[in-house]
């Protein structure tokens, strides 16, 4: 609740319910008919809405393709795992009202200021505790409303507010008594002795004042900027004319995605990206078309949007013979579904470069046979056209692969391919033990399994398909003797065991491997309920594609998400120094610092925490009881989490001035996570929300970090307000950003 709503009664635009859906010969005319006006009523909560799609471009749409009129169709697709809406309106007129109604509602919640946020939010639990909807609320009213609003307030103080507020003395509030009840809830203490230790009079920043507040925040404190903050947030006419910054500038300000934690350089792309794809981290998920489990789940193209449109550069496609003749894409041997590998190819070639311009990697999973192979090809290039990628870019010999902006718009496909040298490496009996492509990752996890021969895999591989290959050949580990032997094209999977087994046996070779070849790694065969490992280790030691099943949340997916935030979310992260360099000492299993790592100490006030939402919904009386946890995920040494305490029934305003400090010894590769839960004292603590950005990122000074849930959408209005400060060897450093140059200055 309290997100905008969109509501719609009636015969106008109807559900195509799934049982509809499944009677192929159903008549379009009558769906809009099949929902009594008094029993139909669609609520849709706008905050929850992913995305708008015209026509029929849904899976369960486009199977019904003729019988329905495309111009009269739209899907509404939630966020999470919630089931998209198909719905079907009498008229294309009426289709695109609700299509530019929707999207125009969606972009405007996603403007709204914290400010607008938090009135909104005001308004929505004013109508739900208004009861009677006379628009004027009791005291009963109002102590219903502190429940929703998670916050249990005495009740001394509760009556002495309300009275404060009832002016006209009727033992009612109307519309504007409710609200400065609210707003008097909402005050910031916290915010207002900020602005006191900055302002000389209590009353005003002046220029000059607020120019030391942004010098303390790391910030630019010129003059020029310190004007445009005033300009842009201050709402006293008098104030602006002057140049001065009142207590509600400074809160609008402070409350403003202007001073979030997240440095605003870094939400753009801001790296470099001419360098090879071999010093990229690159988001990359497993199995891609799975809705959940790994036995019995629905596969589906949707998880390819989804994928793709939080910047996922590297999706897997496991592709088996199909009927007539067209391979389709399900999980080998198990009762998940199965779709067209053409459908899946057309869901591709529409979304693969919607959320980030670098190059996307198919990363096939071949169990078809050479005829379907053939046709695989066909579909790729006929589909993909200009942008698969067929033959390198230069003719020249390979010395190293490609940058991201010079496969800028490109699609890459990873797989076997017909290379000579192979039968004869077979020959010789040179391969390692470990497990090798993603073809072999059913092999891997049995080790009583045989391995396969290679050259015997290449004999099964069709022309047409092998051709596609350019730059992601699949080859098996040839373990680290004569790395600069090996051809830079060629790139080996590992199974998440083995992977972890070469980070903790030879880690400073597995470092200078990945340095040069990339490195594809994938959750074990066990894991049948789609959970996920660790990825934190993989990176540790170079690893580019480190491949976790994006349907399921959880931690995991949280480093994922954090991991490719910067730099625009466009799924490509330059990993640092020490792990590009093919004579690179680094060892991730052994960091005690040395030359380039400058121990950093992060120093966190956890302050307070703002609008956290009610968890046991189905009890009224629940209020949280919230704490805070903050988690640094690095190499092992610089593993750590540490908590506030709990604050008892207060989920509104819940204050705890904790600090927290943590000693990182290499920052460059540390990601900080806060996380609030609700403390139980009999069970588990429940998840409230979280937020996960690298150590890189993080800004110094007064910070709102704007909380996640579960799922990774926002939990707006929901903030934690912090402090964060930085410190190298006992002496502070202003923002990260400088910290990180003196330190490779020193390096």
């Amino acid at each position: 609740m309290g997100s905008p709503l969109l509501e719609r009664k009636g015969r106008k635009t109807q559900l195509i319910s799934d049982k509809q859906k499944s009677k192929r010969n159903l008549d379009p005319r009558k769906w809009c008919t099949s929902f009594p006006p008094a029993q139909y009523k669609l609520r849709l909560a706008v905050t929850e809405v992913e995305c708008v799609r015209e026509g029929c471009q849904s899976e369960a749409l486009r199977r019904l393709s003729g019988s329905v009129p495309d111009n009269r169709c739209f899907t509404v697709v939630f966020r999470g795992a919630r089931k998209s809406l198909d719905l079907l309106s009498p008229s294309p007129e009426e289709c695109q009202r609700w299509v530019r109604g929707l999207r125009f509602l969606k972009e405007r919640v996603a403007n709204m200021t914290q400010k607008e946020k938090l009135d909104h939010w005001i308004r929505g639990y004013l109508r739900r505790a208004d009861q009677n909807q006379d628009g004027k609320m009791s005291y009963d009213e109002v102590k219903q409303l502190l429940q929703m609003i998670n916050i249990d307030l005495s009740e001394q103080y509760a009556r002495s507010l309300f009275k404060r507020c009832d002016r006209s003395g009727d033992g009612r509030l109307d519309h504007t008594e409710t609200e400065e009840f609210c707003r008097e809830l909402l005050r910031r203490p916290e915010l207002d002795a900020v602005f006191r230790h900055y302002s000389s009079n209590g009353c005003v920043l002046s220029t000059a004042e607020l120019r030391d507040f942004l010098g303390d925040q790391g910030e630019d404190a010129s003059l020029n900027h310190a004007q445009t903050l005033i300009l842009t947030y201050e709402l006293n006419d008098w104030a602006q004319r002057n140049l001065f910054m009142t207590q509600n500038g400074f809160t609008m300000y402070m409350l403003s995605r202007e001073n979030d934690i997240l440095n605003p350089d870094h939400a753009r792309v801001y790296q470099d990206m001419s360098r090879p794809l071999a010093h990229y981290l690159i988001s990359s998920s497993h199995n891609t078309y799975l809705t959940k489990d790994q036995v019995t789940s629905a596969s589906s193209t949707e998880p390819y949007i989804r994928a793709l449109n939080q910047g996922c550069r590297c999706v897997e496609l496991d592709c088996w013979d199909g009927d007539k003749g067209e391979p389709v894409i399900y999980h080998g041997h198990t009762l998940t579904s199965k779709i067209p590998f053409k459908e899946v190819i057309e869901t591709i070639a529409q979304y693969a470069f919607k959320a980030s311009p670098y190059p996307l990697i198919l990363s096939l999973e071949n169990h078809c046979s050479v005829e379907q192979q053939a046709v695989m090809a066909k579909h790729l290039r006929t589909i993909l056209g200009r942008k698969l990628l067929t033959k390198p870019l230069s003719d020249l010999p390979l010395k190293e692969l490609p940058s991201p902006e010079e496969l800028k718009g490109r699609i890459l496909v990873k797989g076997k391919k017909h290379t000579p040298h192979l039968a004869e490496l077979s020959k010789n009996g040179s391969f390692a033990s470990f497990s090798s492509s993603s073809e072999d990752e059913t092999a891997s996890s049995n080790k009583n399994t045989p391995k396969k021969d290679p050259a015997k895999v290449c004999s099964k591989l069709s022309p047409e398909l092998s051709e596609l290959v350019v730059y992601c050949r699949s080859v098996p580990f040839r373990g680290f003797e004569n790395l600069s032997k090996i051809l830079p094209n060629e790139m080996s999977s590992f199974s998440e065991s083995d992977a972890l087994r070469l980070i903790k046996d030879s880690g400073k070779l597995f470092v200078r491997h990945n340095s040069r070849q990339l490195s594809r790694i994938y959750p074990s065969g066990q894991r049948l309920q789609s959970s996920n490992y660790d990825p934190q280790e993989m990176w540790n030691g170079g690893c580019q594609m480190v491949a976790l099943n994006f349907q399921t949340p959880g931690e995991q997916m949280d480093l994922n998400q954090g991991r490719f935030l910067p730099n625009g979310r466009c799924g490509y992260i330059l990993k640092p120094s020490f792990l590009c360099s093919s004579t690179s000492s680094f060892n991730p299993e052994n960091t005690g610092g040395g030359p380039g790592h400058t121990p950093t100490q992060l120093t966190i006030r956890i302050i307070s925490a703002q609008q956290l939402p009610k968890i046991n919904t189905d009890k009224a009386s629940s209020i949280v009881d919230p704490q805070v946890w903050v988690e640094i995920h690095g190499v092992a040494i610089d593993n750590a989490r540490d908590k506030t305490q709990r604050i008892d029934n207060n989920g509104f305003n819940p204050r705890w001035d904790c600090t927290l400090s943590f000693q990182l010894q290499v920052p460059e590769l540390a990601l900080v996570r806060f996380v609030v839960e609700d403390h139980d004292h009999t069970a588990k603590n429940d998840f409230v929300g979280q937020f996960t950005l690298p150590f890189t990122s993080l800004r110094t000074g007064y910070r709102h970090v704007h909380l996640l849930k579960a799922d990774g959408s926002s939990l707006s209005p929901a903030t934690l307000f912090i402090h964060l400060k930085v410190s190298r060897k006992g002496i502070p450093v202003k923002s990260v950003s400088e910290r990180m140059v003196v330190s490779k200055r020193k390096a």
